[in-house]
């Protein structure tokens, strides 16, 4: 399976986890538009939290979703034909094509992987279909010796559609040249002789000093350095819950925003939007919640296990006590869920049927009765009044759904959607992507800074975050001779 229709390929491996593959990818993505191809990214099994819903209702890894935005393209399940979302206890929920098929422990999966392999292979060949350029993202580090007779996403897809390899190091971590030089090392014979570039990711500094260790280096691999990127902060949604540590909320508008970092945390590219505009804090249940101005519970993979270890922890005191006060606190999708009455649970979220008490800030209540998940992109109207959506009133708002159960929804806030309290101040939704929406962001922000005596302006960014990204790679890289790369025969 090589080259089909024409079709050309590049693959970017990375010398572990978190190296800047997924971001490596968009720009590529977007580059390669620019340059006049029809291209679409690829990652054969995907590990995150973070997911997006197709227009079809399938599921797929935000990157991927993100890649195609860079790439022009719309989202498809070809694109990540199998996810896998972490539940804990070595078992994941895994979902192929864009439908969930089950929770599986890590041997259970192990078992299946070249089923698996089988449907990757068949994804990438209908991509191939369509587009005559394919960017394949790799996943952790290219070289898990003790894992390549299971590894699916890196140096196997690449070899068996005959895609060329760019590697690449992350320099701010350390030890850049021996885990490259070590990553090669370590690679099947069959699959090394596939790696024909080197990308140092991530470099503070001047780039003039790494030059003897970048000689040294393509003289131990006979690999040439394609280029060095600096590192720089980006608007690109973060792939995983790996990136929540390295955080660093670059608004200035000074409003505190406390999100609550549940165990099970999922989507937390939701608010990124606001990262960019205040300042947002993750607030994990051994820490203190403060005096925040706005208080938003994520979503989360496993309500019901979050749910309880809220309940055990201070903050379940600390944001019962200041709701009510006009302080604003939102929850999305399982947030919305917690925020409710009740959650019971028939035995699809836990191991036996229960029934939990929420936080009680809602008058919605949610039961989970059966293994089926809501999937689909959605517009809903603004149909709840008060301080806060009372000033949009009647417009809409675009969001996706991700979720499993069913909430009663007494007073909703959009449409059928969610649920509002009798102030008005605290509002539950299932709509991910709710602060992509200027309105909605508007309405909530103007709202807090109003309660604090600040003036809030309307934040607009006419730049395009993927032509930024694209830009900041290209004068970096040697983009001539990657395409030389892909070119090649």
């Amino acid at each position: 399976m090589s080259q089909n229709n024409g079709t050309r390929y590049i693959t970017i491996l990375g010398t572990q986890s978190h190296a800047g593959k997924s971001v490596l990818v968009t720009a590529l993505c977007r580059i390669l538009k620019r340059r006049g191809y029809n291209v679409a990214p690829f990652k054969a099994q995907n590990m995150s939290l973070n997911s997006w819903i197709t227009k079809d209702g399938k599921e797929i890894g935000i990157a991927q979703a993100i890649q195609a935005f860079a790439a022009g393209v719309e989202p498809s399940a070809e694109m990540n034909p199998v996810l896998l979302k972490p539940k804990g206890d070595m078992t994941s929920q895994v979902i192929v094509m864009g439908e969930a098929i089950g929770d599986k422990r890590v041997g259970q999966y192990y078992s299946s992987i070249d089923d698996m392999m089988a449907v990757a292979k068949g994804a990438i060949e209908d991509l191939s279909q369509k587009y005559d350029m394919i960017v394949i993202e790799g996943a952790g580090g290219a070289a898990e010796i003790n894992l390549y007779d299971r590894d699916i996403a890196n140096s196997r897809m690449a070899h068996a559609v005959g895609s060329p390899i760019i590697l690449v190091g992350d320099i701010e971590r350390g030890g850049v040249f021996a885990s490259i030089y070590g990553t090669i090392a370590l690679m099947p014979e069959g699959h090394k002789k596939l790696v024909k570039g080197i990308i140092i990711n991530k470099f503070r500094g001047e780039v003039s000093l790494l030059k003897s260790g970048i000689e040294e280096l393509e003289k131990l691999t006979g690999v040439p350095v394609l280029g060095v990127i600096p590192y720089r902060e980006l608007e690109i949604p973060s792939e995983d819950s790996v990136s929540i540590s390295d955080k660093k909320a670059s608004g200035s508008l000074d409003l505190d925003i406390a999100i609550i970092r549940f165990p099970f945390i999922s989507n937390f590219t939701d608010f990124e939007p606001l990262e960019r505009i205040a300042r947002v804090r993750y607030v994990s249940m051994n820490d203190k919640l403060g005096s925040p101005d706005i208080v938003i519970l994520p979503g989360s993979k496993n309500t019901v296990s979050d749910l309880r270890s809220l309940g055990m922890s201070r903050l379940w005191d600390e944001i019962k006590a200041i709701s009510g006060s006009g302080t604003p606190i939102l929850g999305i999708c399982g947030g919305y869920q917690i925020m409710g009455q009740r959650v019971v649970d028939n035995g699809i979220e836990g191991d036996k049927e229960e029934s939990i008490e929420g936080l009680g800030l809602l008058p919605s209540s949610t039961v989970f009765d059966r293994y089926e998940k809501q999937t689909r992109q959605t517009v809903k109207m603004v149909t709840a009044g008060g301080p806060i959506l009372g000033a949009i009133n009647g417009s809409n708002v675009r969001g996706y759904e991700i979720h499993m159960g069913m909430s009663t929804t007494p007073s909703p806030a959009f449409d059928d959607d969610g649920c509002v309290d009798d102030t008005g101040t605290m509002i539950g939704t299932y709509l991910h992507g709710i602060f992509d929406n200027k309105n909605f962001r508007d309405a909530l922000l103007c709202y807090a800074c109003r309660r604090k005596g600040i003036p809030y302006e309307c934040a607009t960014n006419a730049t395009d975050p993927y032509d930024v990204l694209a830009d900041h790679v290209e004068s970096s890289v040697d983009m001539d001779r990657v395409l030389e790369i892909i070119n090649e025969e």
